[in-house]
């Protein structure tokens, strides 16, 4: 860069010089031209060489060879022209706006990369400071998270009762929850394979409304629903396919979902949603229940 100026400034400077050079030219010329004029001959006197009225010539008493007049102009040479104050003055005057000039362009050009990099600066920082606010955002929900109710379903021996199960739910999170809605189905399938991906419940059977409100505080459980083997007889209602669930060709599968909010936020927030499945395995003597199914029919929101 440094380099580059000196290079420029000496072309300025050349520049100058030479306009100076040609402006002391011009001024040598015109000197000379107003000094160099032709001598007009008199007109009275007789110039040797020259033709008289008569249309003869004279030259030194014989005859002139050459019939043309001659005339001889003496051109003095031309005096140097020094520099007025004037001319010095607007020279130098010159000079140092072409020095101004340059140095204001180098201004210029260092004020422009300035803003340039302060520029560059402002946007890695808004970069930073947009990255900083996602992260204290991220920090913040995970808090939330941390700090709300999670119900899980999990599948306990009914106390007193032989072969007899308790779906329970439990509050696994760090503040109260209350339960909105409930619903359960019972259906048969060859496995859960055919199950469909997503859990059905009846149009006519919508989520029940717990008539008193059930809330759950951290650590806290309650129950869903028991099932136990004779209410299998129940549910297939005919010996053929009781003998199919028996000989496992057919399996029951109980599912629901729990929807619940958390209690120490506002009801206009989302509120949140437990699904669940089991499947009922009959043995000959021993029945089981275990938490089984699709993972569209076990999830958390």
């Amino acid at each position: 860069m440094m380099f580059r100026g000196l290079a420029i400034f000496a072309v300025l400077l050349a520049v100058l010089q030479v306009s100076a050079n040609a402006f002391q030219q011009g001024s040598d010329h015109s000197g000379a031209k107003q000094q160099t004029q032709p001598v007009p001959p008199s007109s009275g006197a007789a110039v040797p060489g020259t033709i008289g009225s008569t249309g003869k010539t004279d030259c030194n008493g014989g005859p002139c060879d050459d019939s043309q007049p001659r005339v001889i102009v003496s051109v003095p040479p031309p005096t140097p022209v020094v520099w007025s104050l004037h001319d010095r003055i607007g020279w130098a005057a010159s000079l140092v706006l072409a020095v101004l000039g340059y140095v204001g362009i180098l201004l210029a050009l260092s004020t422009l990369k300035k803003i340039e990099r302060q520029t560059k600066a402002a946007e890695l920082a808004a970069v930073a400071a947009a990255e900083t606010a996602q992260a204290a955002l991220l920090s913040a929900q995970a808090f939330i998270d941390a700090e709300r109710p999670w119900l899980s379903v999990t599948v306990e021996p009914s106390p007193g009762v032989e072969n007899g199960f308790d779906v329970v739910v439990s509050n696994r999170g760090r503040s109260p929850g209350r339960v909105l809605s409930t619903a359960e189905r019972m259906v048969f399938a060859k496995d859960e394979s055919y199950l469909s991906a997503t859990p059905e419940y009846h149009k006519e059977e919508p989520a029940g409304t717990p008539q008193s409100p059930i809330i759950l505080v951290p650590g806290e459980s309650t129950t869903l629903l028991k099932f136990c083997r004779d209410d299998l007889k129940v549910l297939c209602q005919t010996a053929e396919r009781l003998k199919r669930v028996e000989n496992w060709e057919e399996r029951l599968y109980l599912y629901g979902k729990i929807e619940y909010r958390d209690l120490l936020t506002h009801e206009d927030q989302q509120s949140h949603e437990t699904a669940w499945c089991c499947w009922y395995i009959h043995g000959r003597q021993k029945s089981g229940l275990v938490i089984s199914g699709p993972p569209g029919y076990n999830t958390h929101t």
